[in-house]
Order: structure tokens, then sequence, then C-alpha cells
């Protein structure tokens, strides 16, 4: 399933992108010489790599249909491997460059949401047919770079802007925001909070806007004080659902950005003699499969991660060998998975 919804597209492909020949006339230059600049050739002077670059930028480059190499590469880049998250997103990955007969290398940036330097050195010198990077992007620098030596581009899980028609693949996290929000709302709370990821993440801003959306919805006004900054680790779910259960008037609900932050409260319910969901309900997003087995069963927003890995692979894999993409900025629907962590609150 796909949406267009709550975000908006990145400008599609430009039509008037030009071939080697257009850039050459409009460049002054030969092809021979674009041709040094398009695949990182060090004998051309800074004035003419610089024009040809800013071309390249501005109207973008048209390539020929091409296969890839038998032995050919994709390389997916993620901020951190830690959890279910890159597991399943490798696992869509795989699968689709499989069928293509194409490889997959992983690589990690150790926790950092925008490659340095070295990174972009490194993966100039393995030059793989293309990049997927996951909640995290290179600048524009390196975009060109990676432009330059005609090395494709998709961002996955954008952290932030993915850049000016960069090709990008996410989830429908308003709308799963908004459902977790008005279920809660329907099983009748009132006192909900919201624990967020960081403030600098696009799926954590759409998320807590589909809980602010489902609350206004339904005549409630948001309480700030119910509203935690978390950075998506379990540790945030602990701390803040301590301090949100200790309020004079605590929240009979907690709806949590990811799952790993939903495993934290329900550490920090038991710890307070609290119990799910007869004494505080509580939604997660993700659905990662370990939590399916919490006692109880976690409600969370199922964001479908093999799903979006192998949606940006095809991408990738069509980019690569020279096609157009119909559609440059893809996000795949969530879904709302009810089991036993969610009730009517005490006394409903």
């Amino acid at each position: 399933m796909t949406s267009t919804e709550d975000v908006p597209h990145a400008d599609p492909a430009p039509a008037d992108a030009l071939t080697l020949a257009e850039i050459a006339e409009l460049a002054g230059v030969s092809v021979a010489t674009v041709s040094k600049v398009v695949n990182g050739r060090s004998e051309v002077g800074s004035e003419t790599r610089a024009l040809v670059e800013a071309l390249i930028q501005e109207r973008g480059l048209r390539r020929q249909r091409r296969r890839i190499k038998p032995a050919g590469l994709v390389e997916v880049v993620f901020h951190e491997l830690a959890g279910e998250y890159p597991i399943e997103i490798v696992k869509g990955v795989r699968a689709a460059a499989a069928n293509h007969g194409v490889n997959v290398i992983v690589s990690e940036l150790a926790g950092q949401h925008v490659p340095g330097q070295r990174w972009i050195k490194e993966v100039l010198g393995r030059r793989p047919a293309g990049i997927i990077t996951v909640f995290s992007g290179p600048t524009e620098e390196q975009r060109l770079l990676l432009a330059t030596r005609d090395m494709p581009l998709v961002v996955l899980d954008p952290a932030g802007d993915p850049g000016r028609g960069v090709p990008s693949v996410g989830a429908t996290n308003w709308s799963g925001g908004l459902e977790a929000t008005r279920h809660l709302l329907e099983l009748g709370h009132r006192r909900i909070a919201m624990i967020t990821g960081p403030e600098f993440a696009f799926s954590s801003r759409a998320r807590l806007d589909g809980y602010r959306t489902a609350l206004d919805a339904a005549g409630i006004l948001v309480d700030p004080g119910l509203i935690r900054r978390g950075s998506f680790q379990i540790e945030d779910g602990v701390v803040h659902a301590r301090g949100l259960l200790e309020l004079p008037d605590p929240p009979s609900a907690i709806f949590t950005a990811n799952d790993g932050m939903a495993i934290g409260v329900y550490r920090a319910a038991h710890e307070l003699g609290l119990r799910i969901p007869d004494d505080l309900s509580v939604v997660g997003f993700d659905d990662m499969a370990p939590w399916r087995w919490l006692n109880p069963p976690l409600t969370t927003v199922r964001q479908p991660l093999a799903e979006m890995g192998s949606t940006a692979a095809e991408m990738l894999i069509k980019l690569a060998t020279g096609e157009r993409l119909q559609q440059r900025r893809v996000e795949l629907g969530t879904e709302l998975m009810i089991r036993g962590s969610t009730a009517s609150p005490p006394g409903g």
C-alpha cells in the first residue's frame, strides 16, 4: 500500500535532465572532460569541475540504460546497527537485490545521522552500484560527489530533509500516530501521554502531530506536561514513564513513538506496582517481533520495515540501470495491531 498522505512529494526527476553531450555544450568543454568529472578523475581544473558539477546539480544527468555487473553491490548505510530495526530493513533489501542478482553490503555511522568525510572517501573507493541510507543522509556536498561518480542514492526513513529531488521511502507516520491515539480515545482514555522521538526526526514529529490531531478532533486540549521528548531508547521510556506516572494527575495511557520506549514504560509501571492494561494502557510504534511476546502482548502501530527496505532497493536498482522513477517519494501504510496492552481506563 502506498500513500501520498501527510508528507509532500519530493520534486520529480527533471524532464529536462541533460546528457553528457548537452552538459559539455553548456559548459563549453568536451564530452571527455565532462566524463572525467563524472568519474572523479583528477585531471580537470577546479573551475571547470565546479561548473560541470553545478550543471549536474541544477539540471540532473540523463543516464543511459545499462546493466549492473553480476557482482554488483548495493550498500545500506545505518546510523547505528542495534535492535530489530536494521535487521528487518536488511531482510527487505536483500530479498529485492537477490531478484536482480545483486549483493548487499552494510555499513554503520557509529550513531551519527550525517556521514563524515571518512565515510564518503571509503564509499567512493568501494564504488557500489548505489547507496541506501537509513535514518541518516549525506550532506549536499556528499550527494553531489555521489552523483558525479554515478552512484545513485535512496534515503529510507529520512531523519531530516533528504535533499531536493532525492528519492526516499518512509511510512505513514502521521496516520499511525492518529490511529494509535484514536484507539485510546475510543477506549475512554482522556489523559493520554506521549513519549516522542528526537525533535530532528521527521518520523517523530509526524507521529506527534498525529497524536495532537486526534486529541484536537476529540475536543481535548493538548497538555504539554503529558508530552516528553525521548530519543527512541528503552531508557527514555523508563525515565519519562516514571515522571508521568508520578504526576498528581497521571495519565491512564501512554503512547510511545517506538516499541523500545514502550518496553521502558512496562518496566516503570512494574516498578511502581501498576498493572498493564488494568491500571495503564500502552501503545508502541514499529511492531517488532520480540515485543509480541511481552506479558501482555504490546498494542502497537506496524511499520512495514522489510517492505520499506525492498521498495528502496527496487528504486535504487532502477536508478542504477538508468531507468527513471515514476514516483520519487514513496510512503507505505502503517496498521494498528491491537493486542493485550490496551483496555478501558480504571473506572471507565
